[in-house]
């Protein structure tokens, strides 16, 4: 369970009339679902208690039990109420609606995602994703069409509440600096020197290793032409076990166990999963190559399908394990 989950449980439940509250404003773009609003009135089990923005009466998180309890001729319904802004109601509401229940569609996501952004510029594009559900990238996309660039000295503020400098170029060259001087440090020991996040450091460690920039050409200051044009390639293979080694999947591994499940094997949705898995770890080894042969003509429409492709396995794993957030 999530803090802010925790915080709303943690709230008196009060029984209100349905009357006071207000509809408007949720993060369905289309309304509630009348199916699963009738699968709850047929259901006639008690309805959990709803979450209510208790200033203007909107309900945050239970249009589908409100539509039920109206259904059912209920004049009064249990509910817990939030005091906070309307911009951290708006934010809640993302989150519970993503996290149980009814997965919200990946369009309604990708709305909510930008309306955080603007609702909350300091916010990181992993602390955004983590609410919405969407990937990093995407919110990042979303970012800049509907914010514009960020101006120098920027910072933003990470899912784990530190508050961290868009452009980290220093901190990446100092990280690379401490890295070929001192091979034995740890990312997080280097990642706390230079002021910059592990993943990071992990970032320039792999650039290190490549061969490459240790700052991606679209972020580094008075780049040459030739170089800021160049595509940036980061190895998609390189895998250090010296690094927390119980984290490291092996892939691989994890499809055949799946490929060897019953309940897989012998239905044609779970045959059409496996296919899928399968081709992300038949052809590990080859990304590399592919990627260096797509022909420049195609490479803008190329990312923009597989950015595509990442937000439905992002959505995918929404609805999979909706108590889980997507990393980005």
């Amino acid at each position: 369970m999530t803090p802010e989950e925790e915080d709303i449980n943690r709230q008196p439940i009060m029984i209100i009339e349905v009357s006071s509250l207000e509809l408007s404003g949720s993060p369905r773009l289309a309304g509630a679902d009348p199916d699963h609003v009738e699968a709850m009135v047929a259901a006639e089990a008690d309805l959990p208690p709803i979450v209510v923005h208790r200033p203007t009466m909107r309900v945050i998180d239970g249009i589908h039990r409100v539509q039920a309890a109206i259904r059912r001729g209920e004049s009064t319904i249990a509910a817990r109420f939030f005091d906070g802004p309307e911009a951290e109601a708006f934010v809640l509401s993302v989150w519970l609606n993503v996290a149980h229940g009814l997965p919200l569609a990946l369009a309604d996501r990708k709305r909510a995602a930008e309306r955080i952004a603007v609702s909350h510029p300091q916010w990181s594009d992993r602390r955004v994703a983590a609410v919405t559900g969407v990937s990093p990238g995407t919110v990042a996309d979303i970012r800049r069409r509907v914010a514009g660039a960020a101006g120098p000295g920027a910072s933003r503020i990470g899912q784990d509440g530190r508050v961290r400098p868009l452009d980290c170029s220093a901190g990446r060259r100092l990280a690379g600096q401490l890295m070929t001087e001192n091979p034995n440090l740890s990312l997080r020991q280097v990642a706390k020197a230079a002021a910059i996040s592990p993943e990071t450091a992990r970032d320039v460690r792999n650039r290190l290793l490549a061969g490459l920039d240790l700052v991606p050409a679209r972020r580094g200051q008075g780049a040459a032409p030739a170089q800021a044009a160049r595509r940036e390639r980061r190895p998609l293979n390189v895998v250090r076990t010296t690094d927390r080694p119980e984290l490291v999947t092996d892939r691989v591994a994890v499809v055949n166990r799946l490929i060897g499940d019953p309940a897989l094997r012998y239905t044609d949705t779970g045959r059409n999963l496996l296919r899928l898995l399968s081709l992300h770890t038949r052809w590990t080894e080859e990304w590399d190559s592919i990627v260096t042969n797509v022909p420049p003509h195609c490479t803008d429409v190329v990312a923009d399908l597989a950015r595509q492709f990442a937000d439905l396995w992002a959505d995918f794993a929404t609805r999979v394990d909706p108590g889980r957030r997507v990393a980005g």
